[in-house]
């Protein structure tokens, strides 16, 4: 039998260059391969765990399933659903909220992190946010996962929920491991941390034209284009890192050596890596394009891929609650 992926991308916005990189072009891999059975959703109920606009979760939800079929996720090969109009999901993570404790969810780095991110919006959904991500996973009993490399430390609650899943209750659910893809750390354009939606002025949306792209590299913060040391951190090292995903080592190679001795001229670098950028993009937005002006198309896949996410899910968990005693 083939094993099983399970991925998903929250619903705050369309998707980056960040998502792109880090999940689906594992997706599409992992797809093509033939050899998985593939599940991808979008993340919607995850999206309510930090301030959220109904208006705005409503398109959202819509429009990632937009992006996907644009990458080109094949809805005859993958099953693609919104995560709320699978009810188990969120029924199985509060039976599995019952084999994890408090304080392991509070010591997450993740959590701390949003913690200063939404001092006033701490909410036990928050909190919680692994355990719904190990219900996602286990609920079609999934092996690989392709995500991002911020996300391990969720993975990890997903295989210890597993282990006592199965030692409390004599099942036998797969503990995920991370299928890691070459862009699973994509930086921020302001230079701090990883690219995301919710901070302004850190991503390139896939849906940018080229303009947009430029002067977005262009805002990156740099210095005077030499030193002593390559930077290890900020706005220059954001660059070195997109000039190795759309262009290669070798070039990175080159500028890192530009750096050391004559020095970067950034004005050629960021326009070289917005073409190179924009070249990728353009094929996908092509797509969307198609997709956008075929919504029906978009409705029939988000309500056939519920039906055959839900028929797994309603199976296994009908499985675990029958364990359980429920």
């Amino acid at each position: 039998m083939k094993q099983t992926v399970l991925a998903g991308i929250r619903a705050t916005s369309k998707l980056h260059i960040g998502n792109y990189l880090g999940a689906v072009k594992g997706m599409l891999e992992l797809e093509k391969s033939g050899e998985y059975e593939t599940f991808f959703m979008v993340a919607d109920i995850h999206a309510i765990t930090t301030p959220f606009d109904p208006e705005g979760l409503r398109k959202n939800k819509y429009e990632v399933v937009i992006d996907y079929l644009a990458c080109g996720l094949d809805p005859e090969k993958s099953v693609i659903f919104l995560q709320s109009m699978v009810g188990e999901h969120a029924e199985f993570a509060f039976y599995l909220s019952s084999l994890v404790t408090i304080a392991r969810m509070q010591h997450l780095p993740t959590f701390k992190e949003k913690v200063k991110q939404y001092p006033e919006s701490t909410s036990l959904a928050l909190l919680n946010y692994p355990t719904l991500m190990a219900s996602d996973i286990l609920l079609y009993n999934a092996s690989k996962v392709p995500v991002g490399i911020d996300q391990e430390p969720h993975l990890e609650i997903a295989r210890e929920i597993a282990r006592k899943l199965n030692s409390t209750y004599s099942l036998a659910f797969n503990e995920a491991t991370r299928f890691a893809t070459e862009g699973q750390y994509v930086p921020s354009l302001t230079g701090e941390g990883k690219m995301s939606k919710s901070v302004e002025g850190s991503a390139i949306m896939l849906t940018d034209d080229f303009e947009t792209i430029k002067n977005k590299l262009f805002a990156v913060p740099t210095d005077s284009g030499k030193g002593e040391g390559v930077p290890i951190s900020g706005g220059v090292k954001t660059l070195l890192e997109l000039t190795t995903l759309f262009l290669g080592v070798e070039k990175r190679k080159e500028y890192e050596l530009m750096y050391l001795s004559d020095g970067i001229k950034y004005k050629q670098m960021k326009e070289e890596l917005a073409e190179e950028v924009y070249k990728v993009l353009i094929p996908i937005q092509e797509k969307r394009r198609y997709f956008e002006n075929n919504p029906q198309i978009v409705v029939e896949v988000i309500n056939y891929g519920k039906n055959k996410a839900q028929k797994v899910a309603s199976e296994n968990l009908a499985k675990v609650k029958f364990a359980m005693g429920l």
